[in-house]
């Protein structure tokens, strides 16, 4: 299920080992959530671009990104004649005696074993703070992004400490005024971000999964990279976030009195959310997964009660290298499970 990165690494593993599958993809075409990010992000931009497994992305550094990955991922899937339907929205997953029911909203599917790679785009994370309903101006999520020029002559609240928040800012604040929230002082990065950090950051997220935790941000591990645009948006004094406000106002948000500061208030015209995203996983629901710490407690990529179901793009293969890695595992042990009864 699904047909982004970790979809289609997954679909290409099974189609290498000859076997017998359909990809079931939500979305009306190929692209992944790369095909819903804002029409200004270009590749050069793009964080965390890597080559589907068997074939090269092409495309110039000044060419949308949205464009030029819906195009690369349509044509790995004609190249490999893999066969995704779409547009199909799995509803609902259940048990059966040789493997899993989906209802879906184009009939009804069986199948014995399950990767699962929904991803996260559709489940953008709002946070709750008292006030949000009276706040008069704009709100958006960072996922309805599309175009920085539309808040041209506005103060834009950018809300959120990762990196689709640092890039949002920069772009926003070139046609426009911005103050910048964060939950925690950001993590800058100075230097290169090697292979063992990598390896490090994987494992604490695998630690969290494996015990049954949410996911966490992976930016909390891996900080925020100090680039020359981050340089020269520091020197105009543009990355100095403000900690998180108590509550919203009609006209803005606002700190109350704390040990000796006073309260406070910060009138805005728009609030844009880069506030993250939840697994997209609702359609599970009836296979009751859910550990007691909240999440799926995963082992490597299987869930640990139920084998015949791989989670890819979910926690530490959650980003595009990782999600092929992930791919190509997944399909090795669930078949594996499978050969065995």
């Amino acid at each position: 299920m699904g047909a982004g990165q970790a979809g289609l690494s997954a679909a290409y593993a099974l189609h290498r080992a000859g076997t017998d599958f359909v990809v079931l993809d939500a979305d009306e075409g190929p692209g992944g959530a790369w095909q819903h990010r804002w029409a200004s992000l270009r590749l050069e931009r793009a964080n965390g671009i890597v080559d589907l497994p068997g074939m090269p992305l092409t495309g110039g550094p000044d060419e949308r990104a949205s464009v030029a990955m819906a195009r690369y991922f349509g044509a790995y899937e004609r190249e490999f004649a893999l066969p995704v339907r779409r547009p199909v929205v799995v509803r609902r997953v259940t048990r059966t005696d040789d493997g899993f029911a989906l209802a879906t909203g184009a009939g009804d599917w069986t199948a014995r074993g399950l990767v699962n790679a929904t991803g996260t785009w559709t489940r953008p994370f709002w946070p709750a703070y008292p006030g949000r309903a009276d706040f008069t101006g704009q709100q958006l999520h960072a996922a309805d992004f599309r175009d920085a020029a539309a808040f041209a002559g506005r103060h834009v609240l950018v809300v959120g400490g990762g990196i689709s928040a640092l890039q949002l800012l920069l772009e926003v604040a070139e046609v426009t005024t911005t103050s910048w929230v964060t939950r925690r002082p950001p993590v800058w990065r100075t230097d290169d971000f090697t292979p063992d950090a990598g390896r490090a950051a994987v494992a604490l997220v695998e630690e969290r999964v494996r015990a049954g935790l949410p996911p966490g941000s992976v930016v909390s591990v891996t900080g925020l990279p100090v680039t020359a645009e981050v340089e020269a948006a520091r020197a105009r004094g543009l990355l100095e976030p403000l900690p998180v406000f108590d509550r919203m106002t009609p006209t803005g948000v606002a700190w109350d009195a704390v040990a000796g500061t006073p309260a406070r208030t910060l009138d805005a015209d728009v609030v844009l959310w880069a506030t993250g995203f939840r697994a997209a996983l609702d359609h599970l629901a009836p296979l009751h997964l859910r550990a007691p710490g909240g999440g799926i407690a995963v082992e490597g990529t299987r869930v640990v009660a139920e084998p015949r179901l791989h989670l890819v793009g979910y926690g530490p293969s959650a980003s595009t290298i990782g999600a092929n890695r992930a791919g190509r595992s997944a399909v090795r042990e669930l078949l594996a499970t499978l050969a065995a009864g």
